[in-house]
Formats: structure tokens, sequence, C-alpha cells
């Protein structure tokens, strides 16, 4: 039984897009939630499994005990709409194509209506929407894949732990470097990407403008970072940020100033990078740099 999350508001425990799969057995993997709610819908799907009762349903679920119905049992507050559907036999071709979707890291459409699952690997400019009337009458489109690029510019021992970071957090993680033999490079097998550069001024012509973009200066010194920030500096990214004491900060950013760059440009990137937790360690400071990054990312939630 496949348990999706269709919309959720609030407070929440459980978002849209969480979902999880439960077997008649109850063998699970996933969350909808956690709690009593999540033990209940277990419960739920393991009895609708041995029962062979209908294929697919939709539920509302209050976590406020004083709603007059569809009482999660949960006090959180908020509220979600969760989707119970028996996968088929016929389906295992639609779960194949987004597997092998999702190895070749596309981008492709999940779609679920009270007709089941389906998938197009082609999006054709669709995104995420939810639509309800009644229980038999609703659909919900998701776009699968990576949704968020991170750009780490830099291979050394603060690269190779925010690309474990990241790669945890569900980004897309793309690893610049000049040194092909540095260590922390090919120890890094969490990157998605690993791409050498004669000179970090080529990055002009590889990184794009993008709203999913997230970009990450940490080279090996001052020079390198300064060629590759300005390599960058007019493209438009969801986050840009530069390691780096506040004294190198603050003198590069007065010599561009006096080369006439755009101070709005100056004032949109992220440095000292990360929030301030008096990192140490490049375990602390990958943290610290990953914790600012998801602020950003959901910013606007």
């Amino acid at each position: 039984m496949l348990l999706y999350v269709l919309e959720s508001k609030g407070s929440s425990p459980g978002r849209k897009r969480f979902f999880m799969a439960v077997t008649r057995d109850g063998v699970m993997e996933g969350s909808i939630g956690g709690g009593i709610m999540e033990h209940k819908f277990v419960e739920m799907a393991k009895e609708k499994l041995q029962h062979n009762e209908p294929t697919i349903s939709v539920k509302q679920q209050i976590h406020d005990k004083q709603a007059a119905k569809n009482q999660s049992g949960m006090i959180c507050s908020g509220e979600q709409t969760i989707m119970l559907y028996r996968v088929k036999q016929e389906n295992l071709k639609t779960i194949d194509n987004i597997t092998a979707s999702l190895e070749l890291n596309n981008n492709g459409l999940l779609m679920l209506s009270p007709n089941g699952l389906a998938f197009d690997d082609e999006l054709n400019g669709r995104d995420d929407v939810f639509q309800i009337k009644s229980e038999t009458d609703w659909f919900y489109h998701e776009v699968t894949g990576y949704r968020n690029h991170i750009h780490i510019i830099g291979g050394g021992h603060c690269a190779l732990e925010l690309s474990r970071m990241m790669s945890v957090l569900g980004f897309y993680v793309h690893v610049y470097e000049d040194r092909p033999e540095l260590n922390t490079l090919q120890q890094n097998e969490y990157a998605n990407e690993k791409t050498l550069v004669n000179d970090y001024s080529e990055l002009n012509d590889i990184i794009n403008s993008n709203t999913s973009n997230y970009v990450v200066l940490m080279t090996w010194g001052y020079r390198t970072d300064d060629i590759a920030l300005r390599a960058i500096i007019n493209k438009e990214f969801k986050y840009l940020g530069v390691l780096g004491s506040r004294k190198k900060i603050k003198k590069m950013f007065t010599d561009y100033a006096e080369i006439g760059i755009d101070e709005t440009k100056l004032k949109r990137i992220h440095s000292p990078i990360g929030i301030q937790i008096k990192s140490q360690t490049p375990e602390e400071i990958a943290v610290s740099i990953a914790a600012q990054i998801i602020k950003v990312k959901n910013a606007s939630l």
C-alpha cells in the first residue's frame, strides 16, 4: 500500500510529498508524519491489504482534538490530506519508468488520481498541483527528480563535508576544482558530478543562472575565489555564498566597488557564509552553511 501526503496546511507533521509504503506484513519504508496518526494509517493499510478492500481512497486528517471530524489524534494543529493506494502488478512498468528517470537524474511528472498511478518522463512546463472536489474527483501532479542543485567551487575538506551534508538533504551536488590530484576531491563520493577546470574563469560558461541553483565558493585561496566570483557575479542564483574571514571579504568587496561592480550584486552574496554558530571544524562549517541554504530555500513556504 502506498500512502502519500497530497496536501498539508499549517503545522502539520506530514508535509506535501511525504510518502511511505506498507506491506501486508507491516514492513514499512518512508513516513507520512509519524506519531499516532502514522500508526493508525499503517494499521489501516495492513487491514485493507489483508481484506482486499478498495484500491484507492483519500482521507483528510486534522491535528486538533476539537475538530468535529477527521481527527488525527495529534494536537500540533494544521491538517493534511493522505492517499492510500494498493499497488497492483500492472503498476510495475510505471514504477520501473520512475526508477529509470531518477537513476538518470532526470525530471518527470508523477500523476495520482482515482484512476491510480501514472508517470510522464516529459515535464512540458508542468509543475506541482493538487485539486480536489470529492474523494472520487481529484488529481495530484508532482515533479520528480532533483529540484535543487548546489555548485561547490573548490574541492577541499569543507567541500567534502558540505557535499556529504547536501547530498543527504536531497540536493544534486556539483563540485569544481582545478587540482586533479587533490585527495579530498578523489575521496568525494557524495558529489553527483566532479568537474576539473583549468581556470575558475571557465565557470562563466559552465554554471547558468537558475533559481534552483545554489552556489558556494570555497577554493584554496583569495586569488582563486576572486577569479571564480568574477566569473559568476553577474548571474542570478537562489543562493550565492563565499567562505572566508571578514577581513578577506571586506578587501574583496572593496576592490569590486572600486572597479564599479554594482553594490546590489555584492549585497546578495552571503558572506561570511553560514549561520553564525562559531564553527571550527569542516563538519561544523558544513552544518552552518547547509542551515543557511535551507533557510533560503524554505523562505517562501
